[in-house]
């Protein structure tokens, strides 16, 4: 009997080697990308935190108001954020470049786990390496109190304040990438109002919880910076609120067609795909919420 057990172990140990080496091997592309996806949002909250940002920026000077420069900010971001979707990068991927984002994907049984695992990876990776490539290009200027590798932050309100608003950004904004994502009408347009929703969340929330969403972009601020403060709300509020923003979907409709962001598109798709061919929509595959939890 222990010999027994040992080699179930054994084969059990083999065929999880084997299923991380064919997902290697087959979908490296895909985690190539969602590393340069978020490396390049990282470059641009850097490129423009820093003329926003910086005290010696002329920009800075000329709009002395704090929400008018959070605003142009997230205009910023909100643009970086749709043209990475729309970029024919982000059509592969399905640009993610949030492990939230891939997490709950996962939850709904559209991603395998070995490309969950190695898309969360490539995120944080990623992420890291927009930081410093940015800083390697700005010098000191990205580095500057004012700016701080665009660190996110609670602010003045508080831990309990920043936790919960960012539960709340992170539900409000997956609720949208559900909604629209699986709508024939307007899957098209997730991208768009996916930027748009980053961009008034910038604009209003930044105050409060300084807009992450994402433990990958907080995690990359934060290694060149030093700054630790609070890291766990950042790795713990959005992906309670964007799997919570699921459990409602899922409960409501239970209708999940892909893991992309832009799923009509002529590029290969690495998920559980319910579109039977691609750039023409098919009936999309029903998801039972028990069979997520399976």
């Amino acid at each position: 009997m222990p010999h027994a057990a040992a080699a179930r172990n054994r084969a059990g140990s083999a065929s999880i080697v084997a299923a991380m080496r064919r997902a290697l091997a087959c979908h490296w592309p895909e985690y190539l990308i969602e590393a340069a996806l978020l490396g390049a949002f990282m470059i641009s909250a850097c490129v423009f935190g820093t003329l926003l940002g910086h005290p010696a920026s002329p920009l800075r000077h000329a709009l002395a108001d704090p929400f008018l420069r959070r605003a142009l900010m997230g205009i910023a971001m909100g643009s970086t954020a749709i043209a990475l979707v729309y970029s024919p990068l982000g059509k592969q991927s399905g640009a993610h470049f949030n492990p939230s984002v891939t997490l709950t994907f996962f939850r709904l049984g559209k991603i395998a786990p070995w490309d969950a695992v190695f898309y969360v990876l490539a995120q944080f990776a990623g992420g890291v390496a927009g930081v410093v490539i940015a800083a390697t290009v700005l010098g000191g200027a990205v580095a500057a109190p004012e700016v701080r590798y665009v660190v996110t932050a609670p602010g003045e309100l508080g831990l309990a304040a920043a936790f919960v608003a960012e539960v709340v950004i992170s539900f409000v904004l997956m609720s949208v990438v559900l909604q629209m994502s699986n709508s024939r009408r307007f899957a098209a347009w997730t991208g768009v109002l996916s930027g748009m929703l980053v961009a008034s969340y910038i604009t209003f929330e930044a105050p409060i919880s300084g807009m992450s969403m994402n433990p990958a972009r907080t995690f990359a601020s934060a290694v060149p910076a030093g700054f630790w403060m609070a890291l766990w709300i950042y790795f713990v509020a959005p992906p309670i609120g964007m799997l919570a923003a699921a459990e409602v979907y899922v409960r409501r409709r239970g209708t999940v067609t892909c893991a992309k962001l832009h799923n009509r598109n002529d590029k290969r798709c690495i998920f559980r795909c319910g579109y039977r061919d691609a750039g023409r929509v098919a009936e999309p595959v029903r998801f039972v919420a028990s069979a997520a939890r399976s």
